[in-house]
């Protein structure tokens, strides 16, 4: 349902990375001046510059998109769908539209949860939302502590927007926390507020125009409610698949709780001639080039020209907080709990990358990389980086990953030097050796 505007792709990553561009290029003023270069004392921001050259390059690439689709004789209905049967679609308009298929395909993806918050339908907005505002969003509070939650409040924070994060435990679940830890502490020093333990109760609009967040705070059973106001209001607490109005059930296919749904290694689900890809499938990464990947791989197979099925482990992936975190594999937790601790390795290090040495204010050791390695046959199970432009580096990693190259393989590398992906090469302290993996010698 949408316009093609809402391809995922665009909407969210691209819009999202050159927002997190915006930021840490407003971030460098002061290291500029530290290299040398005479800037004026201060510099401003235009929120509606910004969107605008978002926008234009979003649209030049939706533009691409209905060009490639009319190019391969694509029909595209822009219809809400939903099923009448297995091979039958009706698609709402004005008239309403019946089709007919072969094969169908259910790759919707999902949209923002907004839970059971008062009053966060009316005065909230989602990630979606952000990146349409006309106008700056002002002091923000931004609700969550997902990637999406960070990655937007690290670069509303960056571009001067008054940003407090409200967390209600652990930031980034599911992901390495180690690293997420370390996300949270590099962001809070670098003058996010936060609410920690805090969820919101309320929200309701003053008389002043601002949003008034009615919250509640501390360990269970020691609760404190306060209030405080905001000229925007960001959730970004989960997504849920869009699937309840599909009528799945009118084709025989049943919907897990969770809205999601179960298919076998060639993304097929209960229903022979229905397949689901991306987002709404269950267990797998909620990913754009994940889903991507898939639906080129399935077409491929429905079509006979490949048997080829979709490999969803090393799955690498970069989350764009103001100091990037690339990973690829396990997380610590999960190579600990799969393999056992006894024969997992955590090589690692904390570091400074060169350029900050002519700088001021900034830490020698926020940095940090690390490798998890198996004991038993010396392979790499996880890769993960915290540092400047960390995605670049992980992908090339990803690729060795891939391979199931070892640790000795990997330190037979020459590093290139002097950059900060060098120090992923020839790790020799681990965290039994070294736990604060601060380094001591070259």
């Amino acid at each position: 349902p949408g316009d093609w505007v809402e391809h995922a792709q665009t909407l969210a990553a691209f819009r999202k990375k050159l927002m997190h561009f915006a930021a840490i290029s407003g971030e460098s003023f002061p290291d500029q001046r530290e290299a040398g270069w005479s800037l004026p004392e201060k510099v401003t921001h235009s929120w509606e510059k910004m969107k605008e050259n978002v926008a234009n390059h979003i649209k030049s690439l939706n533009w691409g998109y209905k060009n490639a689709l009319r190019d391969a004789k694509v029909k595209y209905f822009n219809s809400l769908a939903s099923f009448l049967d297995p091979h039958t679609i009706l698609l709402k308009g004005e008239p309403d539209t019946k089709v007919t298929a072969n094969v169908v395909v259910i790759a919707v993806g999902g949209r923002p949860n907004y839970e059971s918050i008062k009053g966060a339908k009316e005065y909230a907005i989602s990630s979606d939302d952000l990146f349409w505002l006309e106008k700056s969003p002002g002091k923000t509070l931004v609700v969550g502590a997902s990637y999406v939650a960070l990655e937007c409040a690290g670069f509303l924070s960056h571009i001067g927007c008054d940003t407090t994060l409200m967390v209600r435990s652990i930031f980034l679940r599911g992901y390495d926390q180690d690293m997420a830890t370390r996300i949270g502490i590099h962001m809070e020093k670098h003058g996010m507020k936060m609410y920690k333990e805090a969820v919101p109760l309320e929200l309701s609009k003053k008389p002043n125009g601002k949003i008034n967040v009615h919250y509640k705070q501390g360990k269970a059973g020691a609760e404190k409610e306060a209030d405080d106001e905001f000229d925007t209001v960001l959730l970004a607490i989960g997504r849920k698949p869009v699937t309840a109005d599909l009528h799945l059930e009118n084709a025989g296919l049943k919907v897990l709780p969770n809205g999601k749904i179960e298919v076998s290694s060639y993304e097929q689900t209960e229903v022979e001639n229905i397949y689901a890809i991306g987002d709404v499938v269950q267990g797998k990464p909620e990913l754009t080039p994940v889903a991507i990947k898939a639906g080129r791989l399935l077409a491929k197979r429905l079509l006979g020209e490949s048997e080829e099925t979709m490999d969803y482990t090393n799955v690498a992936s970069t989350v764009y907080t103001p100091l990037e975190y690339g990973f690829c594999g396990l997380s610590e937790e999960d190579a600990l709990k799969t393999f056992g601790k006894e024969n997992i390795s955590v090589y690692h290090s904390a570091f400074m990358p060169l350029e900050w040495t002519l700088l001021e204010g900034r830490e020698e050791y926020e940095c940090y990389t690390k490798l998890l390695i198996k004991k038993d046959d010396d392979k790499i199970v996880g890769y993960h980086q915290l540092g400047q432009n960390a995605g670049e580096g992980t992908q090339e990693y990803a690729v060795a990953m891939q391979c199931g190259i070892t640790k000795k393989q990997w330190d037979k590398t020459v590093g290139i030097h002097p950059t900060c992906s060098e120090e992923m090469i020839g790790l020799r302290e681990t965290k039994e050796t070294n736990p604060s993996a601060k380094k001591t010698g070259c």
